[in-house]
């Protein structure tokens, strides 16, 4: 159940890494305006904003990308963690944003789920 865990926290990473290229490198292409329902004029106006929070899913992305590859090296306490801590923070920031915003369900759903389903199965195969 552990490596199930890692193999869907990873996903969860790459996810978070997309999230980091849309809002960082591409914040004001038509196809990412599309994604998050903006204008042009609101994408400027909340660039900075974006880059930020672009580097913040990048940064739970890395934190859990090192969890993995300590866990599967043998480094099972730190790993699991990291994991746990970035993974962790991917569901408490989809919950956020559900609380934040109702008409948002549908990427919560889709920037928590997976890292969800993870946290549960590392947690999991951690006790068992």
């Amino acid at each position: 159940m552990l490596i199930v865990g890692l193999v869907l926290a990873g996903i969860a990473a790459l996810v978070h890494v997309y999230i980091f290229y849309l809002e960082s490198f591409a914040w004001t292409d038509r196809k990412t305006l599309a994604v998050f329902g903006m204008t042009a004029e609101q994408a400027e106006a909340m660039r900075p904003m974006a880059l930020n929070q672009g580097f913040y899913n990048l940064f739970l992305a890395v934190m859990t990308g090192i969890g993995i590859t300590l866990t599967a090296t043998g480094s099972t306490a730190v790993g699991a963690a990291l994991v746990l801590a970035g993974a962790g923070s991917m569901v408490a920031a989809a919950l956020v944003l559900v609380i934040s915003d109702p008409t948002k369900r549908g990427a919560a759903l889709k920037q928590g789920l997976v890292p969800l389903l993870g946290v549960v199965a590392v947690i999991v195969g951690l006790t068992v």
